[in-house]
């Protein structure tokens, strides 16, 4: 048996023969407001982009798959910043005393829905039990299809603030901060205001002492991990700007001088405006959401479309981020993609939309040169559409093809025309 375990070892590291695949006949989109290339060739080596052209200045190698494109406009894969993939709010449909096997099946289940909604890229704000960590490394190994996955392991909060790792002082803080990255966190995500999930207190609460949110920063950047704040609150927003913040989530008030300050300091914002718009009264019917919480989405609701209408006309950095899984069903889409949509009506263009979902998001993350943009040498992490997304962001409601690093899981126009659609 020792023998035979070896064998299989061996055989699983082995690298496979890269394979090589040209997408043939697509639009690819331009992020950067030059022209798209036309009748375009994309040759994929691997997990990697080796080369993208006109088609006639672009020669398919000898041997590669034809994945034929015509019609289709291809874009990076898509990037969601705000990710709860084992979610468990109140209402009738939550899961109480949840075992950790649990909780990681699904979030592995809602991962391998994810990237088929054409999400290649995702940062997790919020984990317990430390299943985001396996999951993680699960994909990354080859275990099982899923998107790359940044994480920020557990929400780290004072007592009876908005998380689940509660600790209280500047050195219980410091300790959390370094156990979160040591079990592997690329981000460290702090509860700095209340919340809508919450059963008490006020959402605009501000719960850390100055000392408190200082070290905790402090330890993750001498750490190399940025920091994010939950914020629905000015003031632990100012505090936190003041203690070097890089990122924002929500921010359900965030008022015009903290957006100017944000922006001075390039402090980031994932404004996961979905979860408290009407799209989202679909998803907490279904989880059977009690009438104090949909209150409590209800009374940030104005506020916080505001907070991204002016966030935007201040040319706040902004990555897209949804709070409810990616692929969850919103106004006849994905919530990933009705979040794109509502940024074009809170003031964005459609390619500036598409930009939070790709180029800005793998910018915020320290990726921008592995992943969310076309271009050779990048992972060939990639979507099709069936017009260009650019000129109109709905475009993104009638993804078909999803390929993530060289592999292709989903193509819609492979399937029998009787199949189901993801």
């Amino acid at each position: 048996m020792k023998h035979l375990l070896a064998t299989v070892a061996m055989l699983l590291a082995a690298p496979a023969a890269a394979e090589t695949i040209a997408l043939v006949g697509g639009s690819v989109a331009d992020l950067a407001g030059k022209a798209p290339i036309r009748d375009a060739v994309v040759i994929v080596e691997g997990e990697r982009i080796v080369a993208i052209g006109a088609r006639a200045a672009t020669p398919v190698p000898a041997g590669a798959r034809i994945v034929p494109m015509a019609g289709k406009w291809l874009i990076p894969g898509l990037m969601n910043m705000h990710v709860h993939l084992a979610l468990n709010l109140p209402g009738a449909s939550r899961i109480y005393n949840e075992t950790p096997d649990s909780m990681a099946l699904r979030t592995l289940d809602n991962a391998q829905k994810s990237l088929l909604s054409g999400v290649t890229t995702m940062r997790l704000t919020g984990s317990d039990a430390g299943v985001d960590f396996t999951v993680k490394r699960a994909i990354d190994a080859g275990m099982f299809d899923g998107p790359r996955i940044h994480t920020a392991g557990a929400s780290i909060v004072p007592t009876g603030g908005h998380g689940k790792l509660e600790v209280n002082g500047p050195a219980a803080f410091a300790k959390a901060v370094r156990e979160q990255v040591k079990a592997g966190a690329t981000w460290i995500k702090l509860g700095i205001s209340g919340g809508i999930s919450d059963t008490h207190g006020d959402i605009a609460a501000s719960p850390f002492t100055d000392d408190e949110l200082k070290t905790a920063i402090e330890v993750a950047h001498r750490n190399g991990v940025k920091v994010t704040g939950h914020t629905g609150s000015p003031i632990a927003s100012d505090t936190a700007i003041d203690a070097g913040i890089d990122c924002f989530e929500h921010g359900y008030f965030l008022t015009p001088p903290v957006l100017k300050r944000m922006k001075a300091k390039g402090v980031w914002y994932v404004p996961t405006i979905v979860v408290s718009q009407n799209g989202a009264k679909e998803f907490y019917r279904k989880i059977g959401s009690p009438p104090w919480y949909l209150a409590r989405v209800d009374s940030v609701g104005k506020a916080h479309m505001q907070s991204l209408r002016d966030a935007i006309a201040n040319g706040v950095n902004i990555a897209l981020g949804t709070d409810q899984y990616p692929w969850e069903p919103n106004e006849g889409t994905t919530a990933t993609v009705r979040e794109a949509e509502l940024y074009v009506d809170a003031g964005m263009t459609p390619a500036q939309a598409l930009r939070s979902a790709t180029v800005e998001s793998a910018r915020m993350l320290g990726v921008e040169k592995e992943v969310g943009e076309l271009k050779p040498g990048y992972l060939a992490d990639i979507v099709a559409v069936d017009a260009d997304p650019t000129r109109d962001i709905r475009a993104l409601r009638t993804i078909g093809f999803v390929m993530k690093g060289g592999k292709v899981v989903r193509n819609d126009a492979a399937l029998p025309a009787s199949s189901p659609r993801p």
